[in-house]
């Protein structure tokens, strides 16, 4: 009894000690992670010189600029977006204007970009020019492009951003407008860092998810990199070099390490000469090599982000004014309090969120991605798969009838439609369930849609893309059971 209770007491005062030491330990480590956290918030919050922010902007909007011009330079509207009876858009109800809307829709965007690139009623014209550009990039999934995906989400950081605070027509209004002796009460040179970060973030999102998406077997063995290269044997000087198997292989993994390590690169101070360095001759090379567009463009203009946050000031120091950057350049703490701070913290980690799990999604669909594409878009996958098409049939069975007829696709749709829905069973499904709505108001049934799709991806055999046997008219959006197998 008496050692029961000694090691009853024992116990008790280990137990008290214990607790004790539990709390004590807890209460570290709460307040810790909760200093991490605050340490986290005030670094995001504090004020930066937004310079630099100025300096993409003026780059992104004169990119935007540029790309107008370049569709109408190429009759682009027309092709795209006038001439189609048909249009795989992203959502159903979006649909181009008629007439000449498409026309003064694409002017209205030349304006606004203008009108961001100068920082003129920014708040305004950087807003409309992010739903200008996301309207043209829903209209239809043929159109397609991984940059104008990321200009459409530059374009929504960019305008919740206050990048107009430097470097911008509504900058020199404010100033004009201010008396002398009250100018201290216009807003400084400065923005919270947390705008910076996450256009960097974004940036640097898709440097990574395209060098995770190279992690395949077909690029991995230099596949379809190689038989781009082989393309252009007939360059002078570097043309039979690009055409070996070797120099396929070669710049295969010297793409993957570069996305892989680009991001990291540019994030540090250290390290952002050389990874500057890196993205200009890569983006260059890109865009030697391949169609695609202001894509490397817009990645070089990016570097901007990168460097110092107050770099234009002194390269470019004629364009700024001293007095407009309080405390000499130094980094001064955010006024911001209460939900002003922890709304755009709060909207800034669940966009990150998103974006860094979206690009992910295909690991839960079955299949190989790279042949159904289903989880393809959005997740920057780029220039990973060369798919050849041998054969496309798309044919419709009357049931009541039983016959059978083969549709005159070229009737139906553009060459650019055609060649992007061969390879897309998502969209031989939309265009099925398209000629099926058309069918039953012409004819008063909805008819049976079958296809015969034979297509080889990166120089593999040839096999059936979509199951031949399966009504696809019936099939709803984008459902993954028509893509057969690799």
């Amino acid at each position: 009894m008496t050692t029961t209770t000694t090691d009853d007491r024992s116990t008790s005062t280990c137990t008290a000690s214990t607790s004790t030491s539990t709390s004590t330990s807890t209460g570290t480590h709460t307040g810790t992670g909760s200093d991490l956290a605050r340490r986290w918030a005030a670094h995001l919050t504090a004020e930066v010189d937004a310079a630099s922010l100025a300096v993409f902007r003026i780059g992104y909007g004169a990119l935007i600029a540029w790309e107008v011009v370049r569709y109408v330079l190429h009759d682009r509207i027309a092709r795209y977006y006038v001439e189609p009876g048909f249009f795989f858009s992203f959502v159903p109800f979006i649909r181009p204007w008629g007439g000449t809307g498409m026309y003064w829709h694409f002017a209205a965007l030349f304006v606004l970009a203008l009108l961001c690139a100068v920082g003129l009623f920014y708040r305004v014209s950087a807003a409309l020019l992010c739903a200008a550009l996301t309207y043209v990039f829903l209209l239809d999934k043929a159109q397609y492009l991984n940059h104008l995906y990321l200009l459409c989400l530059l374009g929504l950081l960019l305008a919740a951003a206050p990048a107009h605070r430097a470097l911008s027509l509504d900058r020199l209004r404010a100033r004009r407008a201010s008396p002398a002796d009250e100018g201290q009460r216009a807003p400084a040179e400065t923005v919270p860092r947390l705008y910076l970060f996450a256009l960097k973030a974004q940036i640097a999102i898709v440097y990574f998810y395209g060098g995770i998406a190279k992690l395949n077997g077909d690029w991995l063995r230099g596949q379809p990199l190689t038989m781009w290269l082989a393309e252009h044997r007939g360059a002078p000087l570097v043309g039979p070099l690009l055409a070996t198997p070797a120099a396929g292989l070669a710049l295969s993994y010297a793409a993957l390490l570069l996305d892989l390590s680009m991001g990291f690169l540019l994030f540090s101070r250290r390290t952002f000469p050389l990874g500057a360095a890196l993205a200009v001759a890569f983006n260059l090379s890109n865009a030697l090599l391949f169609k695609i567009g202001i894509f490397p463009y817009a990645m070089i203009a990016s570097l901007a982000l990168f460097a110092d946050p107050s770099w234009p000031r002194r390269r470019l120091p004629c364009l700024f004014k001293s007095a407009d950057r309080p405390g000499g350049g130094a980094e001064l703490p955010s006024p911001a309090a209460g939900w002003r701070r922890v709304l755009p913290l709060a909207l800034l980690h669940g966009y990150l969120l998103v974006h860094l799990v979206v690009p992910l999604r295909h690991w839960v669909y079955p299949g190989d991605v790279a042949w159904n594409e289903a989880g393809h878009r959005f997740s920057w996958r780029m220039k990973l798969r060369d798919k050849d098409v041998s054969e496309l049939d798309i044919r419709v069975l009357d049931p009541r009838t039983g016959a059978r007829e083969s549709l005159d696709l070229e009737a139906w749709l553009t060459d650019r439609q055609l060649g992007e829905m061969s390879a897309r069973p998502d969209m031989i499904v939309d265009f099925a369930r398209h000629v099926a709505d058309r069918w039953r108001e012409d004819f008063g049934v909805r008819p049976i849609v079958t296809a015969k799709v034979v297509a080889s991806l990166n120089g593999g055999p040839y096999r059936d893309l979509v199951d031949p046997t399966i009504d696809l008219a019936s099939q709803p959006r984008g459902l993954l059971a028509v893509a057969q197998p690799p």
